[in-house]
């Protein structure tokens, strides 16, 4: 989302950009809340949400992320919690993970499907874990939790090495590099 000047607006200033859903539709074509993104229905509940005369744009550049392109947790780290998992906005979701195992695969590789992903560091979370998911409430207990019990991580931050495909129950195999 930018503004009128061509400056990047996103859910920090504006959490009501939150309550929207970004996904790909079979042709490749991105979709918000289901609807074509370049439709004028998006485009004015994006207006309303973020403010007048802010609009989507396209972005293929590097700089679009806040730190790394993916970013990946796991079904135990997540549970230790006990939020939903859409506060943390992981790319990937990794289930069956004991507890707050991925705390140790920092410079691993995960293969699922036909992807090799390096892990490069845990996340520090932010603000943006406080927001609920579908009303944009905030809660600042979440944020404070994470502070207090997994020392301010949560989720991976990781690049990938290997494009491909990965689908749902994709098994996922943690290893070292070169492995």
């Amino acid at each position: 989302v930018e503004d009128e000047r061509g400056r990047v607006v996103t859910a920090r200033a504006r959490p009501r950009l939150l309550v929207h859903r970004a996904t790909l539709g079979p042709n490749g074509m991105p979709l918000v809340n289901g609807r074509i993104w370049a439709s004028k229905e998006v485009a004015s509940e994006i207006e309303d949400a973020a403010g007048a005369g802010t609009r989507l744009v396209r972005d293929e550049s590097l700089e679009r992320f806040d730190v790394l392109p993916l970013l990946v947790a796991t079904d135990g780290a997540i549970s230790s919690l006990g939020y939903d998992r859409r506060r943390f906005r992981p790319n990937l979701l990794i289930g069956g993970v004991t507890g707050l195992a991925e705390r140790e695969w920092e410079g691993r590789d995960l293969h699922v499907g036909g992807a090799i992903i390096r892990v490069v560091s845990l996340r520090q979370r932010c603000i943006m874990t406080t927001f609920d998911p579908d009303t944009a409430e905030q809660d600042r207990e979440v944020l404070l939790r994470i502070h207090r019990e997994l020392d301010g991580m949560l989720a991976l931050d990781c690049e990938v090495l290997k494009p491909g495909t990965v689908k749902v129950g994709d098994p996922v195999e943690v290893r070292m590099p070169g492995e």
